[in-house]
């Protein structure tokens, strides 16, 4: 009878923590649906659809699919996007993981250095665009007095992208250099110490000891850099609004110019979905190459 009470409490007990427990992810999983679910759905449909907002919806099948493959500013809008987000993904994991090498080092100041480097990644995106506006000013700008150069930055089609991308890695080199100095401190010392008494050198160390060691952290790295990469918007808005002749437009902002200014919300929503299908297949292939580039990798 103890044993049946005891079993009956147990299972109440339970129970009553499964419903505590769906209680507070209640208010996430509705705010998933509503805000995240039923708009990738909807979204989905209206790329299959003609409407500018004001008009009923009118069903058009590929049409919308079809004008971006035959529009050739949508094909330099790739190429833009691809460059931005591979120059930033390489340089954005270089730079941070060869800092994190150097400061693990626990060289003087490292504290100091940490957080001026992690300062501009929690510096709002507005703030960045006007500070960075003005050095990259033709006339009075910072970088051109240091440089002695006269050099339109964000008014010249060959240097506005590199611009915009020096920036964005400039944000993200605090935030990847945490990540792999978080990581450095799980790995034993030891086995730095037994590469400096082998006669390594610093290069050598961080070839043949930092990089295997820290692959699955590069590996994430390189995804969750890749991937906010793509999706870049508020610097390209801020900074160059596409331009020069769009030398800077990329498919979020393309993807905002035709929603919201042109109010052509089926082709807005097909490039959404072309822009999705991209950063799967990369993410995919990235996964599928992680046993050869993740040290000591096993499914």
């Amino acid at each position: 009878m103890a044993v049946r009470c005891m079993l009956s409490l147990l299972k109440k007990t339970v129970n009553n923590q499964s419903l505590a427990g769906w209680l507070f992810i209640l208010p996430a999983f509705i705010g998933t649906i509503i805000f995240i679910i039923i708009p990738v759905i909807c979204s989905f449909g209206l790329s299959f659809a003609k409407w500018d907002l004001l008009n009923p919806i009118e069903f058009i099948g590929f049409a919308n699919y079809l004008e971006l493959l035959s529009d050739k500013l949508f094909f330099k809008i790739l190429v833009n996007t691809f460059v931005f987000a591979l120059s930033t993904s390489i340089l954005g994991v270089i730079i941070p993981l060869v800092l994190a090498a150097i400061l693990n080092r626990k060289i003087r100041g490292s504290e100091f250095y940490k957080t001026a480097y992690f300062l501009p990644f929690i510096t709002p995106m507005i703030v960045i665009g006007i500070i960075w506006e003005w050095i990259f000013d033709p006339n009075i700008g910072l970088l051109n007095q240091f440089l002695h150069l006269h050099i339109n930055w964000l008014y010249d089609t060959n240097f506005a992208m590199p611009a915009l991308i020096m920036v964005s890695v400039w944000k993200l080199i605090g935030y990847n250099m945490v990540i792999f100095l978080s990581a450095l401190n799980g790995v034993s010392q030891s086995l730095f110490e037994a590469a400096k008494i082998d006669g390594a050198d610093a290069f050598q160390t961080f070839k043949n000891v930092t990089i295997p060691l820290l692959s699955p952290t590069i590996f994430f790295v390189v995804i969750i850099t890749a991937i906010s990469s793509f999706q870049i918007f508020d610097l390209i808005y801020l900074m160059t609004q596409g331009g020069p002749l769009d030398s800077t437009n990329v498919i979020v902002y393309a993807i905002y110019k035709n929603a919201f200014e042109y109010f052509n919300i089926g082709k807005a929503s097909a490039m959404a979905y072309v822009l999705f299908v991209i950063i799967l297949i990369l993410t995919l292939i990235q996964w599928n190459l992680r046993k050869k580039l993740v040290y000591n990798e096993v499914d």
